[in-house]
């Protein structure tokens, strides 16, 4: 079975597509909010100290495990233990968890599409606090919206992770990541320079150490976000380990997978708060950080309308290349088990997640 097994075509593709598994809207949309709501630097210091004490050391375990095994999840923990071992309930977890969390996942990433829609037809031009707030509760509010967008993204996910390991993931990651940076570049080089001193305000925010700010539940809410963000715990990186040829460095590139997920969001960071900071806004608003006050924000700033496009592009192709691991992990657990194509498995899984997300959309 390893022999038929599909590989990354190269190193840089592996670590673009597990990058893009870590990068999501974890990074874009939650991570600068969260540290909004938990004092800035000092929550920042205790989130860095979580990835690089905790979760580098299971990613590399995870990456390890794969590319040992050459399996996914659930069988790559039989592998390694026995055929009725324990230790597959965990790989099992990690399977349900994935299906779950891409089946709600993907109703806020349908929000990034429909943003992308709403900016492109001019629909913030002109909107004050008031009716940008009204425009975000409407589409949070409707099923309808909600549920076309569902499956829309689903779609086009399960289109991807259909294609294969080469002309289907990687393909899309060696386009996207690179794309995602310097979206990301842009819109920072916009925030230093238009920002009306918001930039310098937004480097002390999150760089300056203040303890004071930071309660337990903070610290509890950086353990938490730096499992989300990296991507650990699902049978992700097993996954997508498991088609790393089995003489891959899975430490090097666990470094610099960790590395990119970092430094995307604290670039997010760097592009949110300039802006928020410049236009009086409140850096703690939670979600409507980013389907709030960035519209109103971004619009006056010169090509505002143009730059909205550009900032809800960047939160759909986030979301998009966390979507493709998690649909990845269901659709390999499938091929190893029951020995079904990738385009069946693919399809199945998709459809049946769209399906689980339905109650979401419609909530």
């Amino acid at each position: 079975m390893a022999q038929q097994r599909g590989h990354w075509g190269s190193k840089a593709g592996f670590i673009l597509a597990a990058a893009g598994s870590a990068i999501g809207l974890g990074n874009i949309w939650k991570f600068p909010y969260i540290t909004g709501e938990n004092g800035g630097g000092a929550f920042v210091i205790v989130y860095l100290g979580c990835i690089a004490l905790k979760e580098l050391p299971i990613l590399i375990g995870e990456i390890i495990m794969g590319k040992t095994t050459q399996q996914s999840a659930v069988p790559a923990f039989r592998d390694l233990s026995s055929p009725a071992s324990p230790w597959m309930g965990i790989g099992w977890m990690g399977v349900l968890a994935a299906f779950l969390l891409l089946s709600y996942y993907a109703v806020i990433a349908g929000w990034t599409m429909h943003y992308v829609w709403l900016a492109l037809q001019g629909t913030f031009t002109g909107l004050d606090a008031e009716g940008v707030q009204a425009v975000f509760g409407k589409a949070a509010a409707s099923p309808g919206t909600n549920l076309t967008w569902l499956i829309a993204f689903m779609a086009l996910t399960t289109f991807i992770v259909a294609g294969g390991i080469k002309r289907g993931i990687e393909l899309a990651s060696r386009i996207m990541l690179p794309l995602l940076g310097l979206i990301l570049l842009a819109l920072m080089i916009v925030a230093a320079t238009s920002a009306k001193g918001g930039f310098s305000q937004a480097v002390d925010f999150v760089f300056s150490f203040r303890t004071d700010q930071l309660t337990a539940d903070g610290v509890l809410e950086a353990v938490g976000h730096a499992f989300f963000s990296v991507g650990v715990g699902m049978g992700t990186m097993i996954a997508y380990g498991s088609y790393l040829k089995r003489k891959s460095d899975a430490v090097g590139t666990s470094v610099i997978i960790v590395g990119l997920d970092t430094v995307i969001a604290l670039m997010a960071c760097m592009v949110l708060f300039p802006i928020t900071f410049a236009y009086g806004l409140e850096p703690n608003a939670g979600p409507g950080l980013v389907f709030m006050n960035m519209p109103l924000a971004l619009l006056a700033l010169p090509g505002g309308s143009f730059l909205a496009v550009i900032f809800f592009v960047l939160l759909f192709v986030a979301a998009l290349t966390s979507a493709i691991s998690l649909l990845e992990v269901a659709t390999s657990y499938v091929i190893d088990e029951l020995k079904w194509s990738r385009f069946k498995a693919a399809i199945i899984g998709g459809v049946l997640i769209t399906l689980v997300g339905i109650p979401s959309a419609l909530s």
